[in-house]
């Protein structure tokens, strides 16, 4: 369906105590001139204090205090509209925080002191048989008997009721506690358990975000906390302060259909956009009441129009004689995952293989712990959608059955067939339990398991483990493909106009593991794979004084990667994310377990890499010797995105050249200011001064070509046309409505640096519709009247490797 409150464009904002809702609100005439129609804010609720982020939320009954509160938000929405832009918002459905104190989360704090007694009780996805009607709260810095020897628990107040206090920490007691009794005894007789943090991974009884044992999920599948943990945001578009949401992690809910068609009802149909991961050829469900995703998809094919695929086996040459050995990424990901399973999310396996027993109690629980582990390492999608008490449609079922033929071939011998197919029945929702409520839960908590299981092992974990072009390793992507052929990509926008016209899309987003221009700069390395070679052997020569008899080649390469993507950077900014790479990649050192010696060896590395003056020279000549390449990626993925189907969002930040690394890097405070003068400049009829100007001129102008033509971007009657050339080193496309004329033209270079070799584009040519056209990024009149046109008279009126033509519409 078609939303009426679809934006054009958005524009991200990350909120966070430094920049609140008026700062962002002080920016609103800036990104009105920008061309955007909507401001797209990260979440706005309560959250933990001083949260840079806003997904701890802990109160969904207000606004953030420390962003501005419901005065800051009022402010905001005000100025927006008086720019003529709306607001979208971040919703968390999924989960709430476990703050310090707890009391700042209020229905934790009156569940965690009555216990399943309280009113909050069905509010949290706790597992109570599993403690023994406790919940286990993993925050001791050892265990429970070591807390209590050392004296560091006593009985204390907090805002005028009796607690137990460990450090910041403070907890309820339950009604009627007598405080007298020894603390062993008083602990005992809570509905909590404290234990060691280092259990959470084993033991923990209520479902969380990932791995994230401070994120506690919240059970919006329940009418009654739907309502209440949504209530402002829906009566936020109600009111039109809010035009539309982005819902963060839906696959994580219970059911995301139902959740869907609540929210649908509840805002009589907002534009909503999902955060969901699709993997391959995989499409929404058809029945979702939401206009698409935030954009991963898009993010996939735009950048591949950019890689070229024929240096695939030069990359694969070069990774195999750095690293000794030949990477399968296959290989890579299906170890990940099994240890992400047996170690990282154990606790959450514990759990469905209790509702295995329950359901089945027939089945060997050792077999079938092994068949469940096989199913989420085998699952090649962040999860299906099965709904109890609904047959499986084929795709699920398709995808659930080849789950366990690809898990199980990953381990040594045969598993009992009975229990093989037992444990798969539950996952398909068939079959005669001997309890339906138990095989209905687990039907629903494998699928809540698939998600972390994925995104842990191969965007966490795999992704910083295989090297033969980091560039690919990004959320949603997939690395083995290397380039996506012009008509691939033409046949995904044209699916994507038919069925998810109002879908987002994106190059840059809070969690992309590099920012847009920092792939783009790693693209070229697929052109230029020959010289990349050269330039990484002298590279590892001249660092052969900083490197650490502990420091592996795996790790070496991808920071060579980093550094020429990301050049000019920091130490600070190099060391913090070397430090995240090698600990997300598990290989040497872990976050639980850090190896202080390997993780020296890294850090005098990265010092040495960006300090001494030989290797910066070095770095800095790869960089040059690139920088049209570079360009070229640049602005001919910005520009596609912005006028392919879709609804862009455009990072902030990220209409200058941004080189951010993952978050917290991408999270850095943007300079306003200098993003006002250059567009003031540019407006002005000043020239671009570097590629910082290029490529706020090229997304000023497509912003503003979109507003200015919406129908023929977001309109009912919108058209995508590929447009033919006679070279391979341009896409084109033309933007339409009905069966009336092409109204915009995009064309923009790819694999420029081979073009550049063979000559230019000598005598190639393009077939334009009929004219007449102007350049909106270089404001010139062609004398263009369509047909067959030289492409040097297309590309190149503005100086750039990009064109943006607009129909010169008769004014009399």
């Amino acid at each position: 369906m078609r939303y009426s409150s679809a934006p054009v464009s958005t524009h991200r904002l990350q909120l966070e105590p430094d920049f609140t809702l008026d700062d962002a609100a002080a920016q609103v005439d800036h990104l009105a001139t920008l061309g955007i129609t909507h401001l797209y804010l990260s979440p706005v609720l309560q959250a933990t204090v001083g949260s840079k982020h806003g997904y701890d939320v802990t109160d969904h009954t207000t606004v953030s205090e420390g962003l501005g509160g419901h005065a800051g938000f009022a402010r905001l929405v005000e100025a927006a509209h008086g720019a003529g832009l709306g607001v979208v918002v971040d919703v968390v459905p999924n989960h709430m925080t476990t703050p310090t104190p707890l009391s700042l989360n209020r229905p934790l704090w009156e569940v965690l002191r009555e216990g399943r007694q309280s009113a909050y009780a069905t509010w949290f996805d706790v597992d109570w048989d599993a403690q023994d009607g406790h919940i286990l709260m993993p925050v001791l810095g050892a265990s429970l008997d070591d807390v209590l020897a050392a004296g560091e628990l006593s009985v204390g107040e907090h805002h005028g009721e009796p607690v137990v206090q460990y450090y910041d920490h403070v907890f309820p007691l339950a009604p009627g506690s007598d405080t007298s009794r020894p603390l062993a005894e008083l602990l005992e007789a809570q509905h909590y358990r404290l234990a060691s943090w280092t259990v959470g991974d084993s033991e923990l009884n209520y479902r969380r975000f990932f791995d994230v044992t401070s994120l506690i999920a919240v059970r919006v599948e329940d009418p009654a906390v739907f309502d209440a943990t949504h209530a402002l945001l829906v009566d936020g578009i109600r009111s039109g302060a809010i035009d539309g949401l982005r819902i963060d992690h839906p696959d994580g809910l219970a059911d995301p259909e139902g959740y869907l068609d609540r929210l649908g009802d509840a805002t009589a149909d907002a534009w909503v956009v999902v955060e969901k991961i699709l993997e391959g050829s995989e499409q929404l469900p058809d029945g979702w009441r939401t206009a698409g995703t935030t954009g991963y998809d898009a993010l996939l094919r735009i950048g591949g129009l950019f890689v070229d695929p024929a240096g695939a086996g030069s990359l694969d040459a070069l990774s195999s004689e750095l690293l000794g050995r030949t990477q399968d990424l296959e290989a890579i990901v299906t170890e990940s995952k099994r240890w992400v399973v047996q170690v990282m999310l154990a606790t959450e396996v514990s759990r469905l293989l209790r509702l295995v027993a329950r359901a089945r109690p027939d089945l060997d629980p050792d077999s079938a712990r092994a068949v469940v582990e096989d199913l989420l390492v085998g699952m090649e999608r962040y999860r299906v959608y099965l709904r109890p008490g609904s047959p499986a449609d084929a795709d699920d079922a398709s995808e659930l059955e080849a789950a366990a033929a690809r898990g199980g071939e990953s381990v040594a011998g045969t598993l009992d067939a009975v229990t093989v197919r037992g444990v798969l029945d539950l996952a398909l929702g068939q079959g005669s339990p001997v309890d339906r409520e138990a095989a209905d839960e687990f039907l629903v908590r494998f699928q809540q398991t698939c998600g972390p299981a994925m995104a842990k092992a191969i965007e966490d974990t795999a992704y910083y483990r295989y090297v033969r072009l980091v560039a690919l390793n990004e959320v949603g992507g997939d690395p083995t493909q290397v380039g996506v052929p012009a008509d691939a990509f033409h046949a995904f926008a044209g699916t994507l106009l038919a069925s998810w016209p109002q879908s987002m899309t994106t190059l840059s987003t809070h969690d992309t593991k590099r920012a847009e221009d920092v792939r783009a700069r790693l693209f070229v390395l697929a052109e230029r794979p020959d010289a990349w070679a050269t330039w990484v052997r002298t590279a590892r020569e001249l660092a052969a004084p900083v490197r650490g008899d502990e420091l592996d080649a795996l790790t070496e390469y991808f920071l060579w990667q980093t550094v020429v993507g990301a050049w000019p950077i920091s130490e600070d900014r190099l060391q913090a994310y070397a430090l995240k790479a090698i600990r997300e990649s598990k290989l040497y050192t872990r976050w639980t377990e850090p190896d202080e010696a390997y993780e020296s060896a890294v850090e005098r590395f990265v010092a040495g890499v960006v300090t001494r003056p030989e290797i910066v020279a070095h770095i800095e000549s790869w960089v040059e010797a690139t920088r049209s390449e570079a360009r070229a990626n640049v602005l001919g993925q910005k520009l596609v995105q912005l006028t392919m189907p879709g609804v862009p969002d455009v990072y902030q930040g990220t209409d200058l050249v941004d080189l951010s690394l993952v978050d917290p890097d991408n999270r850095r405070a943007v300079d306003y200011a200098e993003r006002r003068d250059r567009l003031a400049r540019l407006d002005a009829g000043v020239a671009p001064a570097d590629l910082h100007d290029e490529k706020l001129l090229v997304t000023s102008a497509a912003l503003r070509t979109r507003r200015a033509r919406p129908e023929v971007f977001t309109g009912a009657d919108a058209t995508y046309v590929p447009i033919s050339t006679t070279s391979e080193h341009v896409v084109a496309f033309g933007r339409g409505a009905g069966e009336g004329a092409i109204e915009v033209v995009t064309v923009v270079t790819r694999l420029a640096g081979r073009l550049a070799d063979e000559g230019g584009f000598g005598a190639a040519t393009i077939d334009l519709p009929e004219g007449p056209w102007r350049d909106a990024l270089s404001g010139s009149a062609h004398e263009l009247d369509g047909g067959t046109t030289p492409l040097d008279d297309v590309v190149g009126g503005s100086g750039l490797p990009v064109a943006l033509l607009v129909r010169v519409r008769d004014e009399s």
